[in-house]
C-alpha cells in the first residue's frame, strides 16, 4: 500500500501549449492517504481517465511529480509501480479458467503454488467467485468477468494502490448496487489505496470516502460526499452534484444590495457585504431544490414567482418556477403542492451561498 502524492502536476497533449485550455490536467497538487477510498468524479472530458493513467504509470506526466509514499515514480512503468488497474471492459484470458486467471498475477512473480491456491481462493470467496473456479472464462456473464479482473487486482499482497477505471460501465443496472457494495466491503476487508473514476456521482458517493470533482482539467473540490452537497466549492459541483442539481441567480449589485435585473434579492448582510468588497461582476447566489421554502401565501422575505410545472416522483415533488427570467427547482414534500399559476418562494441564508467567478466564498453569517 501507498500514500500517493501529486506535487504540481499538469499535463498536456499539445506539442506547444499556449495556455491552460491547451491543457488536459491543469496545475494540481493533492495527497491520496494510504488506505483511502477515493472517487474522480465528472463528466466525459474533464481529465479522469489521463489523470488515472498518469498513476497508474500508462502516461508520464508533462509537468510535476507523481510520488509513491517518499518516491518519485514519474519515469516507473506500470508493472514496477506494483499499481492493478481494473478497466471500464473486463481484461481477463478467456480461454484460461477463473482460477487461472486469478493465479496469473502470482505466477508472474514465482509465487509458489501452495500459497497461490490459498490467495486465489480467498479472493474468490470474497467476490463469490468459489463456484466458477473450474469454469472457462469465456462462458462468463459481463459482472462475472468484471469480478474476475477486479479479483487479479486483490490476489498479489504488493499492492500500492487499485485504479478503477468506470469498472461498472457494461454491467446491468440491478447489478451495479450489488458490485458498488462488493467494492466496499473489499476495501474494508483490505484496506488498500483505491481511486475509483466515474461519471456516476451515485456510484462516487456509495464508494468513496472522499471525493474529487473534476471539471475542465482540475479538481475544483475534494472532499465528503455530505460536503459536496452542502458546501459545493465551486459552481460546477453545486450543479453536477444533487438531483435536481443547485439553483443559480446571477445577480449585480446595487446602491441598496443585491438585485435580478429590477427584483431586490434579499439576503444576509455578510453575503452582500462580501459582494461589495469582491470587485467581480460575476456574482452568483445559490441554493439547493430541498432548501427552498414555498408557500401559497406572502411571508417576510418571499419572492413572488411564477409556476411552470409540478412533477410528481412519489414521495416528493419537484416544482419548477421562474425569478423573473431565471429558471429555478424546489423540492415539495409530499402533500405540498401550490395551487395556481403563482406561488412564494423563500431563500433561507443558512442555506444561500455566494459565488464570486464561479467559486463558493466563505461568509459567517
Amino acid at each position: 500500500m501507498a500514500q500517493i502524492t501529486l506535487n504540481a502536476l499538469a499535463h498536456t497533449y499539445s506539442p506547444d501549449p499556449a495556455g491552460p485550455k491547451d491543457y488536459a490536467i491543469r496545475q494540481m497538487s493533492h495527497v491520496w492517504q494510504q488506505g483511502g477510498a477515493y472517487a474522480l468524479l465528472g463528466p466525459s472530458g474533464c481529465g479522469k481517465s489521463t489523470l488515472l493513467n498518469i498513476i497508474s504509470g500508462l502516461l508520464e506526466p508533462s509537468d510535476g511529480e507523481v510520488i509513491f509514499d517518499d518516491r518519485i515514480v514519474n519515469a516507473l512503468p506500470p508493472e514496477e509501480r506494483n499499481i492493478a488497474q481494473v478497466f471500464q471492459f473486463p481484461v481477463i484470458y478467456d480461454t484460461m479458467t477463473v482460477f487461472d486467471n486469478l493465479a496469473f498475477p502470482l505466477r508472474n512473480i514465482k509465487t509458489p503454488e501452495a500459497q497461490i491456491k490459498g490467495k486465489v481462493e480467498e479472493v474468490a470467496d470474497i467476490l463469490d467467485l468459489t463456484p466458477l473456479l473450474s469454469r472457462k472464462a469465456k462462458n462468463l456473464t459481463a459482472d462475472e468477468k468484471q469480478k474476475v479482473s477486479m479479483g487479479r487486482g486483490l490476489v498479489r499482497d504488493d499492492v500500492s494502490a487499485i485504479l478503477f477505471d468506470e469498472p461498472l460501465t457494461v454491467i446491468d443496472p440491478q447489478l451495479k448496487w450489488k458490485l458498488r457494495r462488493k467494492l466496499k466491503e473489499i476495501h474494508q476487508r483490505f484496506n488498500i489505496t483505491m481511486i475509483y473514476v466515474t461519471h456516476d456521482q451515485l456510484e462516487a458517493s456509495t464508494f468513496a470516502d472522499k471525493i474529487a470533482v473534476m471539471y475542465e482539467g482540475q479538481v475544483v473540490q475534494f472532499g465528503t460526499p455530505r460536503e459536496l452537497f452542502e458546501t459545493p466549492a465551486h459552481t460546477f459541483v453545486g450543479y453536477f452534484i444533487g438531483s435536481p442539481g443547485m439553483n443559480f441567480l446571477e445577480v449585480t449589485l446595487t446602491p441598496q444590495g443585491l438585485a435580478f435585473g429590477t427584483l431586490p434579492i434579499p439576503v444576509a448582510p455578510a453575503l452582500l457585504e462580501a459582494a461589495r468588497h469582491s470587485g467581480s461582476s460575476n456574482i452568483k447566489l445559490g441554493i439547493r431544490p430541498e432548501f427552498i421554502e414555498v408557500s401559497e401565501a406572502p411571508g417576510d422575505e418571499t419572492l413572488a414567482v411564477e409556476v411552470e410545472d409540478v412533477q410528481d416522483l412519489g414521495t416528493y415533488a419537484i416544482l419548477s418556477f421562474r425569478i423573473g427570467s431565471a429558471a429555478f427547482k424546489a423540492r415539495l414534500d409530499e402533500g405540498v403542492s401550490p395551487q395556481g399559476p403563482r406561488a412564494h418562494v423563500r431563500l433561507p441564508a443558512e442555506a444561500t451561498h455566494l459565488y464570486i467567478d464561479e467559486y463558493r466564498v466563505e461568509v459567517t453569517q
